[in-house]
């Protein structure tokens, strides 16, 4: 139990550091993340370059602090319009007629089929690179999962003996399936999003790292990764750190998703 708590304590405060620097860049960084300085190329990690520079003599640490705005910004933004999507067609779902419901089933069976990367790299395909797209794709690819617990949610609730007594006491069916199953099936959702978080993150920078998402000079884990790899022998610092950033963050999304996943199990048995 302490060592639960004290890993979960452990990414309350990574997540804490990097929404932060999202939020307030400038005082974790003061150099420009944009400067570029020739001379000052391809310098390891010292006192004065935490992160060392790049090829054209940028702070790699300051690209890092800089870049969690729109890695963080997209992976939230991606799960947050997946959940409220999924939410509303996973519910719709779960009360419409059963033809409506299996034809819906059967599609969001047909995505989930597939990984979540792959359906983003096809949209992104169809609609072209850049970042608004990115999240786009990232956004659609994970909504059959939200819309597959949203309806095994309702269908659970919409039957439950609260929903019922407030039909009885005359509650008229949509005011009773907004008060009553809605919150519960958007708790489920919530503890979900935890996790997906995490992978929406890791999808964008997927992405930004095959070129499909922002564009330099732009400041993004993703892209600073497919930057560094061509010099990884001889700058490695390039590639590592905004490497370090997003496994660390996906990390500590995960750890906090899997343990309130585990805690609303433990509460609904």
């Amino acid at each position: 139990m302490v060592g639960r708590r004290i890993l979960a304590g452990g990414a309350i405060l990574v997540l804490l550091i990097i929404g932060l620097m999202a939020v307030l860049p400038g005082v974790f960084a003061t150099q420009d993340p944009l400067q570029t300085d020739v001379a000052q190329a391809l310098l390891p990690p010292s006192a004065e370059h935490l992160f060392g520079t790049d090829q054209s003599g940028r702070d790699v640490y300051s690209r890092v602090v800089h870049g969690a705005s729109r890695s963080v910004g997209i992976g939230l933004l991606a799960t947050g319009l997946a959940l409220v999507v999924g939410l509303v067609l996973g519910s719709l779902s779960g009360i419409a007629p059963r033809v409506l419901d299996l034809a819906a089933m059967r599609a969001t069976d047909v995505l989930l089929a597939f990984p979540e990367f792959l359906i983003a790299l096809v949209v992104v395909a169809i609609l072209g690179p850049g970042p608004v797209n990115v999240a786009v794709a990232v956004t659609l690819a994970a909504i059959p999962v939200y819309v597959r617990l949203a309806r095994a949610q309702t269908r659970t609730l919409r039957t439950a003996e609260h929903v019922e007594a407030a039909r009885i006491l005359g509650v008229p069916a949509t005011p009773a399936f907004v008060r009553h199953v809605v919150p519960g099936v958007l708790g489920a959702l919530s503890v979900l999003a935890t996790i997906g978080i995490g992978s929406s993150i890791l999808a964008a920078a997927g992405l930004s790292f095959l070129g499909l998402g922002p564009t330099e000079p732009t400041p993004e884990w993703g892209l600073m990764l497919a930057g560094g790899r061509n010099v990884l022998g001889q700058a490695w610092w390039i590639a590592v750190f905004p490497g370090i950033a997003i496994t660390v963050t996906v990390v500590a999304a995960t750890i906090l998703g899997r343990m309130a996943r585990a805690r609303a199990d433990r509460g609904a048995s």
